[in-house]
């Protein structure tokens, strides 16, 4: 009765199967009349033992009698029974096997039953799986597909067929592609080929894909899939379970976005940049097509007011569509929207706009209806307007279109768009602000250090200013150049402790106390004695009262103050613990002068001294700050012999030595601030100065008009022969009058302008006053101030100079006659 190789069709896992169940034959009267091997194997009984005797007399144990006769009665009233009972072993022992009777009738109408049994624990086994089976083709909430060799449906449960619309018996035969559209149907089916072809499995693979009955909607889908086989390992087909993850992708696929948002929007402060980062990351994950619109005054950096009124600037575009930027408008483009627009609508209402249907909304036209025409063409229907606020405040607006995917924007798009322009608003509002700072700093910067050096005839100039704080642009270095009188110039380069906008602050101070001391024509070592008062006092200003930080303290600074004479050649220098400047000679033999070391500005109470250098014509003056050659992590020996190297070519320009100074020894983002100066001397020739001792006699005003009068007509200036007489006069009478009877030195100068000095012993100072109309003098000074276009005084060891200045176009104006008599009988007193 035993089959012992399994049978077609039967599942190795079946208890019931012909190889694995046992057997046995009772007749009607419950006789046992057959008896297979496998029988023979689960309860100890041989054959000859058990033909011809009941059942129930050896096989059941008196207790289970009952349970037994209920099992008969059922298979007698249904023909048939299954379920499990306790049988006897030969060896005395229960053993629980699971049953199944059916009636068998024989030729001559007698009635037998045949048992097929197997052991209970297999049978519960089997018939959990055959429950799971029915439970995922009835009751389960995951669709489950059965697909023959050819990918033809077999069968297909109740949950997938709810998608087709179709009872789930007239599913069978069809194929995918009766249900689904597009190239989805190419792609689920090469990957279910391919699962047959190498037995490989397919684990949640999530598909886009869209239904024959609603095409307008794309849904996600995660598709497992297996070979299916028979006993014989014969293919029959492939089973694959699809999930609806739609919801699920879309929140994972928004917080994706959020976090690129976070990653990928304001890498920079750079506003532009900024914008396009939005554009950018939201195509094509949320829309097709993207414009982000900014207030002018936001695109500017600046403050805006709450109302949405006025221009927008469009910041960027994006779409995945080309033609799309050419219907959209361009970055840059400035304009309105018409306020019947629903972006117009955005920004006066400040709320999110959503038009899934484009076509329905009439005032999308209006803005301009050429560009709207070929946004239909290019396939728009769909929109989100979104407002950009941050803290409180409007800043533009994002518009998404979708033109390549056919779904429309949902309300779920809309609150992740929402979400998607909040954060993205307050990168832009970081950046809106950091623009609107920097350009103060900027502003700040431009107002604290010269924005051009003036040409003088002294020197030529080139400059680098670098500041540590490259967010700011300020720092606490600075240099100067400052036209002093006798065609002299004074170089500066100082460097306030600390950086960004607080030293920047205080060397602004410095600096134009600097211009204050440089025109009183004080000497380099007074200069820094008057700076190291000032840098006490800020210092004395900034401690506060009760004696707590109230942050960044300025507590000094160094300076470099050099003054150089074009006729003289002489460069006079003084340093309050500034680096020692560089001489680069006309060869390029480099030197580092050794200058009295003076302590650096705000220590108080020491003394400044100063040196003089003869600097040969074409000499180059390099001053600098420590930050140049510091900023590579190098000691000063280093530093200096890095700097010796870079100046030491010949023949290049001075901007070419300050590139290569830079390239030299900065780094890209220098720690420190830097200053660089340099300055290339010139000598004014012999024949541009001229110099006379006059003897302390009353004929010295005359011998001074003469003189003055013959050099300028040597010099082509007749025209200001009779101005510049008049002021020699006044000037030369002044000294003989209150020099102490010693000799009066005139000098006159051709520069850019015509410079006449007048030098006495006398240190008093002349000054204007205002006379009276019965005074009888008075007057001298108050004239030369009218008829000069500067004028002022000096001094010096040996006395004092009082010099003027004459534009070159001056003219002879008024009549000499008259004028003369008065500047000569008039003096001033000293």
């Amino acid at each position: 009765m035993d089959v012992p190789a399994p049978g077609l069709g039967e599942a190795p896992e079946d208890p019931f199967a012909l190889h694995n169940s046992a057997s046995a034959v009772v007749d009607d009267h419950g006789r046992v009349v057959g008896w297979s091997e496998r029988a023979q194997e689960h309860l100890g009984y041989p054959l000859e033992e058990v033909l011809g005797r009941a059942a129930i007399e050896f096989l059941f144990d008196a207790r289970d009698r009952e349970a037994v006769m209920e099992a008969v009665a059922a298979c007698e009233r249904d023909r048939g029974w299954s379920g499990v009972l306790p049988v006897l072993h030969r060896n005395g022992r229960r053993v629980e096997l699971g049953f199944r009777a059916r009636a068998v009738l024989r030729a001559d109408s007698a009635r037998e039953w045949l048992l097929v049994v197997a052991p209970a624990e297999e049978v519960r086994q089997w018939e959990t799986d055959r429950s799971v089976l029915d439970g995922l083709f009835r009751r389960s909430p995951i669709g489950l597909s059965v697909h023959a060799a050819d990918l033809s449906i077999l069968r297909i449960n109740r949950a997938l067929a709810r998608y087709t619309h179709l009872p789930a018996e007239e599913v069978r035969g069809r194929g995918i592609g009766d249900f689904l559209i597009g190239p989805d149907v190419e792609i689920i089916e090469t990957r279910l080929r391919r699962v047959l072809e190498t037995g490989e499995p397919l684990i949640f693979t999530e598909q886009p894909c869209r239904l024959r009955n609603d095409p307008d909607h794309e849904r996600v889908v995660s598709v497992s899939a297996f070979r299916m086989e028979d006993p014989a390992a014969g293919i029959l087909g492939v089973t694959q379970l699809v999930e609806d993850v739609t919801d699920r992708y879309r929140a994972r696929r928004r917080l994706a976005l959020l976090n690129r948002t976070s990653a990928r929007i304001g890498t920079t402060l750079d506003l532009g940049r900024t914008t396009w980062e939005l554009a950018d990351v939201a195509v094509p994950d949320l829309a097709d097509a993207v414009s982000v619109d900014l207030l002018e005054p936001v695109a500017r950096g600046e403050e805006t007011a709450e109302g949405a009124g006025g221009p927008v600037r469009r910041m960027a575009v994006h779409s995945v569509i080309p033609e799309a930027l050419q219907v959209m408008y361009s970055a840059g483009e400035v304009f309105r929207y018409d306020p019947r627009t629903p972006q117009a609508r955005c920004l006066a209402e400040q709320q999110p706009i959503l038009e899934p249907v484009l076509e329905s909304s009439p005032g999308w036209y209006f803005q301009d209806p050429e560009r709207t025409r070929r946004a239909f063409g290019l396939g728009a229907h769909s929109l989100i307007v979104v407002p950009l606020t941050a803290r409180g405040v409007l800043l533009g607006l994002l518009s998404l279109w979708r033109g390549e995917r056919p779904e429309p924007f949902e309300e779920d798009d809309l609150t992740l768009a929402e979400e998607f322009a909040a954060r993205a608003a307050l990168c832009i509002d970081n950046a809106r602000r950091y623009t609107q700072q920097h350009q103060a700093a900027l502003t700040l910067q431009r107002s604290l250090l010269p924005r051009e050096l003036p040409e003088h005839s002294a020197v030529e100039v080139a400059h680098r200013y670098l500041p540590a704080d490259p967010a700011t642009g300020v720092g606490g270095d600075w240099f100067d150049v400052i036209p002093l009188s006798g065609a002299r110039v004074a170089l500066v380069v100082g460097d306030v402790v600390g950086h960004g906008l607080h030293a920047a602050a205080t060397m602004g101070r410095l600096r134009t106390a600097v211009h204050t001391l440089a025109g009183l024509d004080y000497a380099p070592d007074e200069v820094l004695s008057h700076l190291d008062d000032l840098v006490n006092r800020l210092a004395d200003e900034q401690e506060p009262a009760d004696g707590c930080s109230q942050g960044q303290q300025i507590v000094g600074a160094t300076c470099l103050y050099a003054v150089y004479d074009p006729t003289s050649r002489r460069c006079t220098l003084a340093r309050a613990g500034h680096v020692p400047p560089a001489v680069v000679t006309a060869d390029g033999t480099v030197s580092l002068p050794e200058l009295p070391e003076g302590p650096p500005l705000g220590l108080g109470g020491l003394p400044f001294e100063s040196a003089e250098l003869e600097l040969a014509e074409g000499s180059l003056l390099v001053l600098y700050t420590d930050g140049l050659i510091e900023a590579r992590g190098h000691d000063l020996d280093e530093g200096f012999s890095r700097l010796r190297e870079a100046l030491s070519r010949p023949g290049r320009s001075l901007e070419e030595t300050c590139t290569a100074v830079q390239d030299a020894l900065l780094p890209e983002h220098p720690p420190d601030d830097v200053a660089l100066l340099l300055a290339r001397t010139r000598v004014l020739a012999p024949e541009q100065v001229a110099s006379w001792e006059l003897p302390a006699e009353p004929t010295a005003a005359a011998r001074a008009r003469d003189l003055t009068e013959a050099t300028l007509t040597k010099w082509g200036m007749e025209e200001m022969a009779f101005t510049a007489e008049l002021v020699v006069s006044e000037l030369v009478t002044n000294g003989y009058r209150y020099g102490g009877g010693a000799p009066v030195t005139l000098r006159l100068i051709r520069d850019r302008s015509l410079i006449c000095e007048v030098s006495d012993s006398s240190s008093t100072a002349p000054h204007l006053r205002r006379a009276r109309t019965t005074d009888e003098g008075g007057r001298g000074l108050f004239l030369v101030a009218q008829l000069t276009e500067r004028w002022g005084t000096r001094y010096t060891r040996d006395g004092k100079t009082v010099w003027t200045e004459f534009p070159l176009a001056t003219a002879a104006e008024g009549s000499p006659g008259d004028l003369l008599v008065v500047l000569e009988e008039d003096a001033v007193d000293g």
